[in-house]
């Protein structure tokens, strides 16, 4: 999705209001507690605003723990050639944790190694949603739809937060979700609160899928109904 957030100043009370619903909100009932990757460029082009990515970031999972119970694997690419991904682990404390000990260091995208680490993980144990955030890609861009349609094979989503207003990687970003399954959206330093709510949604995909999210009292904000335009 392509499109801008809605205005911060004519949304406010609509906001407020939201966020009440989802304090509120109730667990989605699920067999299995859903299983999250999520993925973050932490290359040098993000390092201005890391520190205020990072808290964001953190705060999409706190939101996130309100609504579902999630298993969290964090992964992230930076430097030469440099990916890790970090133990399955659960509650939002944890993962803020993991979050804020990451630095950037200056390298190239490593998209396609987020995206065959999310491939292999669902082979061996099934992994219901795929998150990425991130500003650039570097690679080549059919190579990357190669792996996002093996992704839709295996009913694995991916949804892409894409920081920054780059159309061309809007185009590609778009792409990806699309032949995956996912959803794409832009974000910016004031869009914290609307992020929360988003990987919020995505958290009661991961656990119960697209039925569970359309039932859900967060299907109500006009964001959320975007991203459930996109999922198919």
């Amino acid at each position: 999705m392509t499109s801008k957030l809605p205005d911060k100043k004519s949304n406010a009370q609509d906001i407020q209001a939201f966020i009440g619903k989802v304090h509120n909100a109730p667990l989605v009932p699920s067999l299995n507690k859903g299983r999250l990757i999520f993925a973050m460029d932490a290359t040098a082009s993000r390092e201005h605003c890391w520190d205020m990515a990072s808290h964001q970031h953190a705060a999409m999972f706190v939101e996130a723990d309100k609504v579902s119970a999630l298993s969290v694997q964090l992964c992230y690419y930076r430097g030469f050639a440099e990916f890790k991904a970090l133990p399955w682990t659960q509650g939002a404390d944890a993962i803020k944790q993991a979050l804020l000990s990451v630095r950037c260091l200056a390298g190239k995208t490593q998209i396609g190694k987020v995206l065959v680490h999310a491939l292999n993980e669902t082979r061996t144990s099934k992994v219901n949603a795929l998150v990425f955030v991130g500003d650039c890609v570097e690679e080549n861009p059919d190579s990357l739809n190669v792996l996002a349609g093996q992704l839709r094979i295996l009913n694995l989503p991916l949804f892409i937060f894409q920081e920054g207003k780059s159309r061309k990687v809007a185009r590609i970003f778009s792409q990806l979700a699309s032949l995956s399954g996912g959803a794409h959206c832009q974000f910016d330093e004031g869009s914290a609160k609307e992020l929360g709510q988003l990987l919020a949604a995505v958290a009661v995909y991961a656990a119960g899928g697209k039925p569970a999210l359309q039932n859900n009292l967060l299907s109500n904000n006009t964001n959320v109904q975007r991203l459930l335009q996109q999922i198919t």
